[in-house]
């Protein structure tokens, strides 16, 4: 229940509740409270049971933690009738995101080196297997406006 709460934390609870019921009516106030959140479980738990007997017998393998969407979710996906964890250990992130940045700068992968040896060194042109990221100003003149883009603005 309390799965976040530190010691530090739980010590810091404690001071202060001395510090406000006093050490005389602090006994008193945890049998309340251990009190109250037993008669709050009690109830849940009865309530539980009333809506499975309401459901029948369709619902018998219903369970509540499936409400809530994480939950509903991470069942949906361990069910592998969709083949999700082919596709899952399919895909190598590293590998990707090598292969992506190879070809940002223009060098070849070892993986897709066959595929993409003519497509590379013919984008590569003149520029040496580089792609300059510079701006160079066009041999437009001075007075010569930029092209207008109305989706830009």
């Amino acid at each position: 229940m309390f799965n976040d709460i530190g010691p530090l934390e739980l010590v810091t609870i404690v001071v202060l509740a001395v510090l406000v019921f006093g050490p005389e009516k602090l006994p008193k106030m945890i049998q309340d409270v251990t009190r109250t959140i037993r008669k709050i479980r009690e109830f849940s738990e009865s309530a539980k049971a009333d809506i499975r007997e309401e459901l029948g017998p369709e619902f018998k393998d219903f369970e509540f933690e499936d409400l809530n969407p994480k939950t509903f979710i991470r069942k949906q996906l361990d069910n592998d009738e969709l083949g999700l964890k082919e596709i899952r250990n399919g895909f190598d992130l590293k590998k990707e995101m090598a292969e992506v940045t190879d070809a940002v700068h223009g060098r070849e992968s070892e993986t897709s080196s066959s595929t993409s040896s003519s497509s590379s060194s013919s984008s590569a042109g003149s520029a040496g297997g580089t792609v300059d990221m510079t701006k160079k100003r066009g041999e437009s003149a001075p007075e010569e406006r930029p092209p207008f883009d109305a989706d830009a603005t």
